[in-house]
């Protein structure tokens, strides 16, 4: 059986064929994944739990004791599974460290006649060299800063169509990252779970690519950043997006207009200390009335005085300031890579 260290498994092309499986417990698996890993847990969630608790209280030889009593019965289940998740019979195993869990399916698989390796050091060290990659990313960082409402998320998108590297980092995190962000999104993966597919796309780039992001503060909801990840995109070159506060106003209609009144009464609560009584009062008025346009414009008066504290602190590096010419995305996406690329 052979052995791959992560930075081999990302690194080395040979691997992208074979199947990543996680021999975690659903739970584990859940919490963050690695790219491309697929589940197939040798323990459930409570059985861990029992082995666990096992090993604390009596020590290593139970706990090992029942946990082959569970794995016993378990062992058709795990070959052909992993048969069903590879048909190319060719597989790296990985657990939390790369010790007893992975070691033992791995042995087993291979029992069965798959060709397998075990990966060293586990999802544990498979983290670590995500976060060193973070810090020291191969690739060149350029951020498309703007106003709340500047339709950065689209503008990027486009760029994208147009042949440019993006990472959506709110997409990614579900969330379009301000109170109002959580409506109409799906549940957000955790922080680890989404640094993980942050790597992942990252990790399909070649080296010494430009890849374009959005400006984000270190929370993208419940997402939080890592100090590695964050401190790559505060350092990267800024451009910033300018337009006018009705094109503003109009895209944030456009974006929230069809949800419940009650769920965007919710989200201006939220921010009730910082937006004041009064205009607090005023939204949800406008809100009841069915006057969005009237409540996004009470919100952006917040928005706006948070994007330049949040400016001046950042001391961001704005390379160039780009005057939208149109509020459609795909003309402000050519506008800003002529501008960037001479295209």
């Amino acid at each position: 059986m052979k052995v791959i260290t992560p930075a081999a498994y990302f690194t080395d092309l040979t691997y992208s064929d074979y199947a990543l499986l996680d021999v975690r417990s659903p739970g584990e698996f859940t919490q963050g994944k690695l790219p491309r890993a697929q589940s197939l847990p040798l323990f459930s969630d409570a059985e861990r739990a029992e082995v666990g608790t096992l090993y604390k209280r009596t020590g290593q030889d139970e706990a090992l004791l029942r946990g082959l009593e569970i794995a016993g019965g378990k062992m058709r289940w795990l070959v052909e599974e992993a048969r069903r998740l590879c048909p190319s019979g060719k597989v790296v195993v990985h657990c939390w460290r790369g010790g007893q869990r992975s070691g033992s399916v791995s042995w087993l698989l291979e029992k069965a006649g798959l060709e397998v390796t075990q990966m060293s050091g586990g999802y544990k060290a498979a983290r670590q060299y995500i976060r060193t990659y973070f810090a020291e990313c191969p690739h060149r960082f350029r951020v498309l800063s703007g106003p709340t409402g500047s339709g950065k998320t689209p503008v990027l998108l486009a760029m994208a169509l147009r042949g440019a590297n993006i990472i959506d980092l709110e997409g990614i995190a579900n969330h379009k990252g301000s109170a109002f962000g959580g409506i109409g999104e799906l549940p957000q993966p955790s922080s680890e779970e989404f640094e993980n597919q942050v790597f992942a796309q990252l990790n399909r780039l070649p080296k010494g690519a430009t890849v374009w992001l959005e400006d984000e503060s270190r929370l993208i909801g419940r997402v939080f950043l890592s100090e590695e990840f964050y401190q790559r995109l505060v350092d990267a070159p800024v451009v910033e997006l300018q337009q006018p506060i009705e094109w503003r106003v109009d895209r944030l209609v456009d974006l929230y207009g069809a949800y419940p009144t009650e769920e965007l009464a919710a989200a201006f609560s939220r921010i009730r200390k910082k937006l004041g009584g009064q205009n607090l009062n005023l939204a949800i008025e406008a809100l009841e009335n069915g006057d969005i346009a009237t409540a996004a414009r009470v919100a952006l008066v917040y928005y706006d005085k948070a994007y330049a504290y949040y400016g001046e602190r950042r001391n961001a590096n704005i390379v160039e300031t780009i005057v939208a010419g149109s509020p459609v995305a795909a003309s402000v996406a050519k506008q800003i890579l002529s501008v960037a690329y001479g295209e």
